[in-house]
């Protein structure tokens, strides 16, 4: 083969290399696209991570229109519709009855299961993306996505009281986390730290931070359905062989059990 031909093949293959990486950066997950625009509010008010009893006194009007008790929903439908919707901006938004059938075939797929083919996906019309639909759309959404109440009795709940002093058993879910990671997938995280009850909640891990040479600490980016404003961090201490979250205003931040939950069925 000549050296024009050799160097032809060259060209050809940069260019099928660059194509590939174009398309997998295409299909990452974005926090300002791939998440919810609204929030999953407390039940409770916080200040600085405590319980403020007498903050929040509503009217039952006001207090049935709030969205409370969903982070679990919330964590497993931003992963459902970036593994089994597809979004068409260009054309006609459905009008409420259709958009929810569509919103709720997607979230009646079972989390867990490989991404659908472009061509096998449920199509969205009328938004570019699922935080542009949740900005026009939210409360078809809230009504369609998933009732909150089913979480409490979670087969997969009882972790939280068995398991929640064994190291063992947080050393080897870092290590399905890392695998997970790996292979550039994502994982619904149950956080609880019972018996201490500062912490009851799930967020969606879809992406990990290099760390410093050396460094005990591992970093994990979140999706936080309490905090739509930007991505939130989990940590691993390789030392103390536990997980620890952000602090915020509803949780004072520290120590966590991290169990997984939507990554096979009864989990």
């Amino acid at each position: 083969m000549t050296a024009a031909g050799v160097g032809g093949r060259r060209v050809v293959v940069a260019l099928l290399l660059g194509f590939m990486a174009t398309c997998a950066q295409a299909r990452s997950f974005r926090f300002d696209r791939d998440t919810l625009s609204f929030t999953n509010m407390t039940v409770f008010e916080y200040r600085g991570g405590h319980h403020v009893p007498s903050a929040r006194r509503e009217d039952p009007a006001e207090k049935k229109r709030r969205y409370t008790r969903r982070c679990f929903i919330m964590s497993r439908t931003a992963l459902q519709f970036y593994k089994f919707a597809r979004f068409a901006p260009d054309q006609k938004p459905p009008g409420d009855q259709e958009l929810a059938h569509r919103l709720r075939v997607v979230c009646h797929m079972n989390p867990w299961k490989p991404e659908l083919s472009e061509k096998e996906r449920i199509v969205i019309p009328g938004y570019a993306s699922l935080r542009d639909l949740s900005k026009s759309r939210a409360l078809v959404l809230q009504q369609n996505i998933g009732l909150g109440w089913p979480t409490y009795v979670r087969i997969g709940n009882y972790r939280m009281f068995f398991l929640c002093y064994d190291r063992g058993y947080q050393v080897k879910t870092h290590r399905v986390l890392n695998g997970v990671m790996k292979e550039h997938g994502f994982f619904v995280a149950y956080l609880a730290d019972f018996p201490r009850l500062k912490i009851n909640h799930s967020v969606l891990v879809y992406g990990k931070k290099p760390s410093a040479p050396g460094s005990d600490l591992e970093h994990y980016i979140t999706y936080d359905p309490n905090h739509p404003d930007g991505p939130r961090e989990l940590t691993w201490s390789n030392s103390k062989r536990e997980f620890s979250f952000q602090k915020d205003q509803e949780f004072p931040g520290g120590f966590t059990n991290v169990f997984q939950v939507y990554g096979k069925w009864l989990q």
